[in-house]
């Protein structure tokens, strides 16, 4: 979940809706696509109506969805025998029938997370695989919540909806787990290993996937460039500044961070900013700013968005 803060002559405004919503929105963000960083990457299947996808390394697509305020970004990525599907996005595309489009092979869905914009399309595949937790179960029953419930509010939308897509359609749809993820299992794709990181903190279930052999993380929800949300219920800041720094001691073998919001690409170093952001926001050096109801510590390249207590 995602993105900036409110101009100022706007701010009242928002302030009201964000506080009926559960989430910070300004309702100029649309203004600011195309992101400039989507220029320099490979797009394919230009034309799908709802997704944008990009190849960001040989095997590995960026599945985007830019036309929704989370700019959700959900990763395919393959190997000689099957593919990892790394989250399925709103649910408002079918994003199988993306996938299929890129590759024959059976698919993996491995989610960072059960939010219900990463889980939305994890109705439409056969093999999904999950941490065991209470939290995950419960939120494969795919009940609305105060976030999902205004996913498709006019001030998310930036374009058309699909053909029979409706604001009161939209619905996340239950779903299985058929395995359950171990910290550490590593995956073979056939010529492409990942590991399994747990990296609670965002949500108690929360986990980045690493290919080790190409120097590339995908970190989900635990880093982004923009606010990262710090501020549901289900975060355990504790938490995240020890899976933080858990990552930020990898940042010397990766080449490359693949985040699930707002761009698919981002320098590894911020592995190292992020965990000295975190340090600064635990001592007490960091002054965060009340920003449409939440403490917001500004960082270079992204923000910490934490609740206010």
């Amino acid at each position: 979940m995602i993105r900036s803060r409110l101009a100022t002559a706007l701010l009242l405004v928002s302030v009201a809706f964000a506080q009926k919503a559960g989430e910070p929105i300004r309702p100029e963000w649309c203004r600011q696509l195309p992101r400039p960083e989507y220029k320099t990457l490979e797009r394919v299947l230009g034309d799908e109506a709802w997704f944008e996808v990009y190849q960001i390394r040989p095997g590995v697509f960026a599945i985007y969805e830019p036309k929704q305020f989370e700019e959700v970004i959900s990763y395919l990525i393959l190997g000689g025998k099957r593919a990892v599907l790394f989250d399925t996005g709103l649910g408002v595309g079918r994003i199988s029938t993306v996938v299929a489009r890129l590759t024959p092979l059976p698919i993996t869905v491995i989610n960072s997370h059960s939010h219900f914009d990463h889980v939305g399309g994890n109705a439409e595949f056969k093999e999904i695989w999950n941490r065991d937790l209470p939290y995950t179960r419960r939120n494969m029953r795919g009940e609305r919540n105060i976030y999902s419930r205004d996913a498709l509010a006019a001030e998310r939308l930036c374009g058309t909806l699909p053909p029979g897509v409706t604001e009161g359609s939209y619905k996340i749809r239950p779903w299985t787990s058929h395995h359950s993820l171990r910290n550490g299992e590593r995956l073979d794709l056939g010529g492409r290993w990942l590991e399994v990181i747990f990296t609670p903190g965002h949500t108690p279930d929360s986990l980045s996937l690493l290919d080790r052999t190409n120097g590339l993380l995908f970190t989900g929800d635990t880093f982004y460039p923009g606010p990262i949300y710090l501020f549901v219920p289900e975060t355990d800041f504790a938490a995240y500044a020890r899976s933080v720094v858990r990552l930020a001691a990898l940042e010397p073998r990766i080449k490359l961070l693949l985040p699930a919001h707002n761009v698919p690409v981002a320098d590894p170093i911020n592995l190292k900013k992020l965990a000295a952001a975190v340090e600064q926001v635990n001592s007490g050096q960091a002054k965060g700013q009340v920003t449409e109801g939440h403490r917001e510590y500004q960082f270079d390249g992204f923000s910490l968005l934490l609740s206010i207590r």
